[in-house]
């Protein structure tokens, strides 16, 4: 299974978001949708991913543009951590992976020499009229969220 293909319109979805909300993508038309799916709640990578992007979001709203975090945890984890990080954003829970396979980011990874299937930090680019612009896979955090917003930028 792949993901989205660049340049063409990224097919609808909806999912269960922190503040008690769904988030659909055909709702968020008109904007640009950041979408960055990370392993676990509150762990130090994800964390600190969190925090980039939470700290650049004026600079992300700024340029008309929606971030959306998204990992297998659930809501009630995702409201702590939101809470905890003070997210300006909303995260998405997907336990059943349908988003995590939407955008196949489901991969096989080495936790302490044992082979697990997990979330492999990706993050996806939408531009305002609903196509992938962008895509980054096998993310390294540091200067992760100003590499997104210089993409962003660029979007024009």
């Amino acid at each position: 299974m792949s993901g989205p293909r660049m340049n063409r319109v990224v097919a609808d979805f909806s999912a269960d978001a922190t503040g008690d909300k769904k988030v659909r993508l055909k709702d968020l038309r008109g904007k640009n949708v950041v979408i960055y799916f990370y392993p676990k709640d509150a762990t130090p990578g994800c964390t600190l991913e969190g925090q980039d992007f939470r700290d650049l979001h004026a600079k992300f709203k700024r340029q008309n543009t929606v971030i959306l975090g998204v990992s297998r945890d659930s809501i009630a984890s995702h409201e702590k951590f939101r809470e905890k990080q003070k997210f300006p954003f909303d995260l998405l829970s997907d336990p059943d992976e349908k988003l995590c396979n939407k955008f196949d980011v489901i991969k096989e990874k080495n936790m302490y020499g044992k082979k697990v299937m997990g979330i492999e930090r990706s993050t996806f680019l939408i531009d305002a009229d609903g196509k992938l612009r962008e895509e980054w896979r096998k993310v390294k955090v540091k200067g992760h969220a100003e590499a997104v917003l210089d993409a962003v930028k660029g979007l024009g």
